[in-house]
């Protein structure tokens, strides 16, 4: 124990120094590097700081590639902001600013999951996104350097108001107000949750690049005062409870979860952790084949009910396959993984496997942001935060979602209609994959423009292979049909259970921009409890938390990971959420009947405001 405990500590000192120190270096690694499954080393991935560097060192970074370290100049924080002002794409990994304009068309992940790290430091979830031979080719797009701590931004995308050098120079002479010099805060005007000037805010007044984000996305002048400010108290309170339950979102406590992350996941890397099991995806292809099988008997046999029970736990268990692919955490090959991933969704399942990467890429990155995660924008039929009763716009959709007179009827309900509409969800997802392919959301250039045609043969086989030679030609009457599809359907829907319950009772308070990433996926992720014998119905979606930290893990290892995110969390002094599964269900439909009952009282106040007349408020 005495011998990891000085690992850790040897590990989190280089660590702590990146945060503070002037100019990068590669960690020195003495012993050889596990290897992935297609052969490749596990690199080192974060690095370390030191207050000198030699010429031989710049030398030899800039020799792997990209523009040369030494010809590199330090920037500035009014630098970068105002080129984000001019329209410039600037995001930091490893104390290098990067400009990735001419990236955003030919990245895998879709332009918007870049957008969100516009302004910010992205070295985390640069990193446990990608594979260091990605992470390798971003240096070319390096244009300069900073000096750390750097202090993020909040990303245009999310409302941040960015100043030109022009502005920045009338700020000098006295020109600029205040919230001119700001440089995060929402554009948005003042928020009575964080102008407000009670003692309890007062004591927890930060400056504007800690403050979280705008609790409305009504102006001033036109929002209705007194149910806008009946969700703004509510924001406040969520706050406030985050702020009390978790570490405090400044630069300086963030730096410190900061180097215990980068420290646990060094370790996680050097002790295997991220090498894949063939022998547990042989026993997940076992499983498959048996399922398969037993469909096509039973469908012969003419069972049908029995026949399509198997298809849909079949498409239950691929699923958690397809997943595995979607990261890169199979072969851990980009086009490999992918074609894998595409074989299952769209030839087997009928669903793209590049529609789920474009939104579950963003999910990533924002997690539990109701203007921004599209994972839990589902207006009109759910709503789990307050905030979506203010029509918040999704800058995922680019559209507002509006709490209508359709929202205002199911949302009182939703915590009953919850599961049926889950039963059903497999439909929603056929539709939004042929909107995705059919319409060219994905991306058109780079190393997945081809997927698309791809995916599109798969759709066309899929409705070969299940709408026409099993259903049609196999089932001769239409309500045997009809048994066989919903069942089949219905018998895969578990999984969209699975996939919500991680996220929907847990937190989707803006705490701001100086947060960091481990922080953010443990407050807005939750675990599922369950024996280890029951993992395979789970699929690794019982270790979301552990997922979202780290998501390039295969899914075989994160039950083994547990033990190391605890001790992780106990350090820093993030609480883990771990339910078991009916506990967790019972969160997430006492969430949705909180939301209904935030509406109700809302609708209230809006009719107060309308037989009272008093339409613009005076109530603060």
């Amino acid at each position: 124990m005495s011998s990891a405990n000085n690992y850790e500590k040897s590990i989190i000192c280089k660590a702590l120094g990146s945060l503070s120190a002037l100019s990068p270096t590669t960690l020195a690694v003495n012993k050889a590097h596990p290897r992935t499954t297609d052969g490749s080393s596990i690199k080192r991935i974060f690095k370390v700081p030191r207050r000198s560097r030699t010429m031989q060192s710049l030398q030899s970074a800039a020799a792997k590639g990209g523009t040369k370290v030494e010809t590199l100049t330090y920037m500035s924080r009014d630098e970068v902001e105002a080129m984000i002002a001019d329209g410039r794409k600037i995001i930091l990994v490893d104390d290098f600013v990067l400009r990735v304009d001419a990236w955003l068309k030919y990245h895998p992940g879709g332009e918007i999951s870049i957008m969100h790290m516009v302004g910010r430091d992205a070295t985390d979830e640069v990193k446990a996104l990608h594979s260091p031979e990605a992470v390798q080719q971003m240096q070319r797009y390096r244009v300069g350097r900073i000096q750390p701590p750097w202090r993020n931004f909040r990303p245009p995308i999310q409302g941040g108001v960015f100043r030109t050098a022009n502005e920045m120079e009338e700020s000098q002479d006295g020109f600029t107000s205040s919230k001119g010099s700001n440089s995060s805060v929402s554009s948005r005007p003042p928020s009575p949750v964080f102008d407000a000037e009670g003692p309890k805010v007062k004591r927890r007044r930060r400056s504007n690049e800690d403050r979280p984000s705008s609790v409305s996305s009504h102006s001033s002048a036109d929002r209705e005062m007194d149910g806008i400010s009946y969700l703004d108290t509510l924001t406040r309170e969520h706050i406030s409870l985050d702020l009390e339950k978790y570490p405090q979102p400044d630069s300086e406590t963030q730096a410190h979860v900061i180097a215990k992350y980068r420290a646990l996941y060094q370790r996680l890397i050097d002790e295997g952790y991220m090498v894949t099991s063939k022998s547990a995806y042989a026993v997940e292809c076992f499983r498959y084949v048996v399922l398969l099988s037993g469909s096509l008997v039973l469908l012969k046999y003419r069972q049908y009910a029995l026949s399509g029970l198997c298809l849909g736990l079949m498409w239950h268990q691929l699923v958690f396959t397809a997943h595995d692919a979607g990261h890169i955490g199979i072969t851990h090959n980009y086009q490999v993984d992918s074609l894998i991933g595409i074989l299952i969704a769209d030839y087997i399942g009928g669903l793209s496997m590049g529609w789920w990467k474009n939104n579950h890429n963003v999910h990533h990155i924002v997690t539990n942001a109701p203007e921004h995660d599209p994972d839990i924008e589902h207006m009109p039929l759910f709503a789990i935060s307050h905030r979506l009763l203010g029509s918040l716009r999704s800058t995922f959709y680019d559209r507002v979602m509006a709490y209508d007179a359709a929202a205002k009827i199911l949302l009182r309900v939703q915590a009953w209609t919850y599961y049926p509409f889950l039963a059903l969800g497999r439909f929603n997802l056929y539709v939004l994959s042929w909107q995705f392919l059919f319409t060219g959301l994905g991306p058109k250039k780079g190393i997945s423009a081809w997927h698309r045609w791809v995916e599109i043969a798969g759709q066309v086989f899929f409705w070969y292979w299940f709408g026409y030679l099993m259903v049609y030609k196999s089932i001769p009457d239409a309500w045997s049909r009809f048994t066989f599809v919903m069942i089949s359907h219905i018998a895969s829907s578990p999984l969209h259970v699975q996939i919500v319950l991680s996220h929907f009772a847990m937190s989707t308070a803006d705490l701001g921009p100086q947060e960091s990433f481990p922080q953010r996926m443990l407050r807005t992720t939750m675990d599922v409890d369950c024996p280890p014998w029951l993992d395979f119905v789970h699929g690794g979606l019982q270790f979301q938390a552990i997922h979202h930290m780290f998501p390039r893990m295969p899914r075989h290892n994160l039950r083994k990971a547990q033990k190391l995110v605890i001790e992780f969390c106990s350090d820093v002094g993030i609480p883990y959420a771990y339910y078991g599964f009916a506990d967790g269900n019972k969160q997430v439909i006492g969430r949705l009947a909180e939301v209904s009952q935030q509406a109700a009282i809302f609708s209230k106040c809006q009719q107060s405001i309308v037989q009272s007349g008093d339409f613009y408020g005076h109530s603060h």
